[in-house]
């Protein structure tokens, strides 16, 4: 008969029940002193290791339940009714014990950040512009479903009111387990977006095909995390500037950020003060500046595999957006539903889905080689 040690080797040799439990009660002890909340980076990092543990953990306590379970009737089998039990029981101890493997599975380390959203009207002029505020709105709703904090960093409007481009920040509130994180669910979101309708500045009738880019970076989280030398960057000012070009500001409020070493620009003229402009711009720079070294990370790792559905390649086309048949596709799961004036209103649940089925699939598969 297997004796908890050799069950715990069912899930590989890295799992030590005892260290998880031990580090559960250990950041569950750092969460109840006051002290520790006087950082909120360390509160908001320990809540959220908290949270992953916590999940472990629960998964971890209902295996072994199960497990003894069946171990306690395999002893009394004599007794025919609880005989009778024991297909039920091991059953249970299957089910939690593939539950807890997935939970397992390494996931990607950035799944409990907040991201920096951007989009871009690409190819299509007029017509890419309104289909990327389109897409700006369907975020934003799809964040407010999930109980999501926007906010928008930096706007540029086109002349019929759509959107050249956009960067936003989207938060969760407060910390939350990896799982149910913005990155988490966001991050599939990166690379090119098409739709196929009819513009509004088409007089024939003709459907046209154009599309938006959409870029998304797991946010920093601390300033320390992403050190930036005041020496590498060039730092420009100018008067905000609306649609066409109108201006908007009679003080030199906007900023330009050069990041010497990569040749990064960053611009941000939303806000009101020269300050606050730099502020965001620098936030911008320093997520983008973390992307670029995970990318390479991953590049010159060759086994790395940050996710077998989201790509670095921003130039990928992961998805049609076609409003004559009112129909919404994914080109990397083969998701396909006919709701897209649902979707364009927040209710993007059920394609995020495909994506994290399809990666939490390919996950579990590379762990069982």
């Amino acid at each position: 008969m297997a004796g908890p040690e050799d069950r715990h080797e069912a899930f590989g040799t890295a799992f030590d029940p005892t260290a998880m439990l031990a580090e559960h009660a250990e950041v569950e002890a750092a969460l109840a002193d006051p002290a520790v909340h006087g950082d909120p980076a360390r509160a908001r990092a320990l809540g959220r290791r908290y949270a992953e543990l916590g999940r472990v953990v629960g998964a971890y306590r209902a295996w072994r339940a199960a497990a003894d379970d069946v171990e306690a009737a395999r002893e009394l089998a004599e007794d025919p009714s609880i005989a009778e039990e024991l297909p039920a029981l091991i059953a249970a101890e299957r089910e939690s014990a593939e539950v807890l493997r997935a939970i397992l599975v390494p996931r990607d380390p950035d799944d409990a950040r907040d991201v920096l959203l951007e989009i871009r009207a690409g190819e299509g002029g007029e017509e890419s512009a309104l289909f990327a505020g389109d897409l700006l709105r369907m975020y934003t709703r799809f964040a407010e479903r999930r109980g999501w904090v926007t906010q928008v960093l930096e706007l540029t409007d086109s002349d019929l009111g759509g959107v050249k481009d956009a960067t936003v920040s989207v938060r969760s509130r407060g910390a939350v387990a990896p799982e149910d994180g913005v990155w988490a669910h966001l991050k599939y979101e990166g690379g090119v977006h098409r739709v196929q309708r009819v513009p509004v500045t088409e007089s024939q009738g003709r459907i046209h095909t154009s599309a938006a880019g959409v870029v998304v970076l797991p946010e920093v989280e601390d300033e320390a995390e992403v050190e930036i030398d005041p020496a590498d960057l060039r730092i420009d000012v100018y008067r905000s500037s609306g649609p066409g070009g109108q201006s908007v500001n009679t003080t030199d409020s906007a900023v330009r950020i050069t990041h010497l070493p990569t040749g990064l620009v960053v611009s941000c003229q939303n806000e009101k003060s020269q300050l606050q402009n730099k502020e965001q711009a620098l936030r911008i720079l320093r997520a983008r500046l973390l992307a670029a070294r995970q990318e390479e990370a991953a590049a010159a790792a060759s086994q790395a595999r940050r996710s077998q559905v989201r790509t670095v390649d921003r130039s990928e086309r992961i998805r049609t957006y076609n409003f004559p048949e009112n129909r919404i596709a994914d080109h990397r799961t083969g998701f396909k539903a006919y709701n897209l004036d649902q979707v364009l209103d927040g209710d993007l649940d059920a394609v995020v889905r495909s994506a994290i089925e399809a990666d939490d699939a390919a996950r579990l598969a590379d762990a069982g080689r």
